[in-house]
């Protein structure tokens, strides 16, 4: 046995259990599926939805992999992520709730690492809002906010440029960056995709977290494909002896822009289209 599999957040798994899944391989997963899964490898790039994951304690005893996951001595948090904000300007972001932070963890911490817009467009915002009602600025600085996660001692959470190729992100979306990391650390002869559905069956936001924190709103058009297809293109060639198998819930039966073969994919050997019975048969 050395399968892998691959956990992407399409609407087309809600009905799967993927709990079957674990006695047929590692399990790798993006985003938020931690909310009610827990893969034996998490993977985020985005940095809203990393420092969630890591400020719910997920990555004391969980492996993830998060972008630009920098994690900077304490000594230098004043500096970093203040600058020369004045004391009181200080106290309005604690009061507006800007930094969004595990501040339990504060006092135990050696380290941190941050990610926000700059504070000084927070302060300018403050500023303005002085004679104004809390809730009004509250509302004009929330899409400011900045994150600060308190490093946990001995977690288990990784930058992932330490094993990118000479320490530079590919810059890719979670998916494929997934991907990479799998076929990097556990060189399976298997690699099976659920839930990467790429497209939308109704033209609209195609994710089970839709409607969540850090995810887009349901109504909302669905983020065109075109990078992840090209990247994960990268993801299969570079892997020439890994069989990837993309599981749609219908195979390419479907009747819809999910359940069909990618056009920009044809040609790539070592790809084949399967539905969920025909995983399951292969796993035996």
């Amino acid at each position: 046995m050395n399968n892998v599999f691959l956990i992407g957040n399409g609407e087309s798994r809600k009905d799967f259990d993927l709990e079957q899944l674990r006695p047929h391989g590692r399990i790798y997963g993006c985003n938020a599926l931690y909310r009610d899964f827990t893969p034996d490898v998490l993977c985020a790039v985005d940095y809203g939805i990393s420092h969630e994951i890591y400020q719910s304690g997920y990555t004391k005893e969980n492996e993830t992999w998060l972008r630009s996951w920098t994690k900077l001595p304490k000594m230098m948090f004043e500096t970093t992520v203040f600058g020369n904000v004045s004391e009181k300007e200080v106290n309005d972001f604690e009061k507006y709730d800007v930094i969004k932070q595990n501040k339990d963890q504060k006092q135990n911490a050696k380290e941190f690492v941050y990610h926000g817009s700059s504070l000084k467009g927070v302060v300018g915002v403050l500023r303005k809002g002085e004679n104004k009602d809390p809730e009004v600025v509250k509302k004009e600085i929330n899409h400011k906010s900045a994150f600060v996660s308190w490093i946990y001692e001995n977690d288990k959470s990784h930058c992932l440029t330490e094993i990118m190729p000479n320490n530079k992100d590919r810059g890719w979306a979670c998916g494929a960056t997934a991907g990479y990391i799998a076929c990097k650390k556990e060189q399976p002869k298997s690699v099976f995709l659920i839930g990467h559905d790429l497209n939308s069956t109704n033209h609209k936001l195609n994710n089970i977290y839709k409607d969540t924190p850090h995810y887009g709103i349901a109504d909302k058009a669905p983020i065109p494909s075109v990078n992840w297809i090209t990247q994960w293109a990268h993801v299969f060639t570079e892997n020439p002896l890994v069989k990837f198998y993309k599981v749609n819930k219908l195979g390419v039966k479907g009747n819809n822009f999910v359940d069909v073969e990618i056009s920009e994919w044809a040609g790539i050997q070592n790809l084949i289209y399967i539905d969920y019975p025909k995983m399951l048969d292969i796993l035996g």
